[in-house]
């Protein structure tokens, strides 16, 4: 459990599955689809082990993050959101498990969302460069693509709140007046190609992405580190905020994605809910995974099958071996 989900939260949420129940009373389970391939693909993941494992009927609902939470929170359904990054909706879960209407359940990635900026990992091996300050020092090992005498820093397309944020880390960590030029990469595709484009070349890149992506999966990058802790009362107030007058060195923080479920299909799952509690996977797998899925043009559940057949070491041991062998025959 992160340390920043409150620990008497996290016992509510215990407390709430302890009542026990049969596995046949698990019966009929609505599952968020949000419109994001990791989540996407956990969700088919859960719909296909909790209708073979353990004989659940899965109906699958297209969700996103606020619209899906304050459906569960009001009305109850759907059943369960696989894959919610809660920093967006923290105050009001944390009220809901509280009260009583949402359980926290497994941390689904086990190692949280991860944004920051990165370098190739065959550049930091050569050079040794850990943190932002030592890429800010060689910026001729970053050349900008309109003038290669400057170093480039990619930044998020613009609409994402990680353009305001980067924005705001080039500022505060003098990016400009070290050489660097704030690139405006037009698009997530204008993004992910840049990167793409660096690695064929083996040239230098340097710039904002998050943990899992597939980009990610497929060409390894390393995360560098700001040097500072997170100050959350100051990303907050400004590094996250456009009108940031004096930004200050800041790190992005982690964000907790758990899942989440209702208190009503925690207490009829049965022991299905020890699957919901245990199954979680880290950046590294989710990102190979969606790799797959890109070069293969997979849809979530074609992504799904792949995982359960190329994974079994990871899915088995969230299952008992009887379970596993159930979803193992239908596959």
């Amino acid at each position: 459990m992160k340390a920043n989900l409150a620990k008497p939260l996290f016992a509510a949420a215990l407390t709430a599955l302890a009542t026990p129940a049969l596995a046949e009373d698990c019966g009929a389970v609505s599952i968020a689809e949000m419109n994001w391939a990791s989540a996407g693909v956990a969700a088919w993941v859960d719909k296909i082990i909790l209708e073979e494992g353990y004989g659940c009927d899965v109906t699958l609902v297209t969700g996103d993050t606020m619209p899906t939470f304050t459906s569960m929170n009001e009305k109850g359904e759907p059943d369960m959101a696989p894959e919610l990054w809660v920093n967006a909706v923290k105050n009001a879960l944390d009220q809901a498990v509280e009260e009583g209407r949402m359980v926290i359940a497994a941390p689904l990635l086990s190692d949280g969302g991860v944004e920051g900026w990165w370098i190739p990992k065959y550049l930091a091996e050569e050079t040794g460069i850990k943190t932002v300050e030592e890429a800010l020092a060689r910026p001729e090992l970053f050349p900008a693509p309109e003038d290669p005498s400057r170093g480039a820093v990619h930044n998020c397309p613009s609409g994402w709140n990680c353009q305001i944020s980067t924005t705001n880390l080039f500022k505060a960590y003098g990016a400009e007046e070290k050489g660097f030029d704030l690139i405006d990469t037009g698009s997530a595709a204008g993004l992910d190609g840049s990167i793409a484009n660096a690695y064929e070349r083996k040239a230098g890149w340097l710039g904002y992405y998050w943990a899992p992506t597939a980009i990610l999966g497929k060409y390894e990058m390393v995360s560098l580190d700001w040097g500072v802790p997170n100050d959350k009362a100051d990303w907050d107030a400004c590094t996250s905020q456009d009108d940031c007058a004096d930004p200050k060195p800041n790190a992005y923080p982690i964000s907790d994605v758990f899942t989440v479920v209702t208190k009503e299909f925690a207490e009829k799952a049965g022991v299905a809910m020890d699957y919901v509690q245990t199954r979680k996977w880290d950046n590294q797998t989710v990102g190979k995974v969606l790799a797959w899925m890109d070069e293969n043009q997979g849809s979530n559940e074609d992504t799904a099958y792949y995982f359960l057949e190329n994974y079994k070491d990871m899915w088995t041991a969230w299952v008992s071996p009887e379970v596993a062998a159930k979803v193992e025959a239908a596959l």
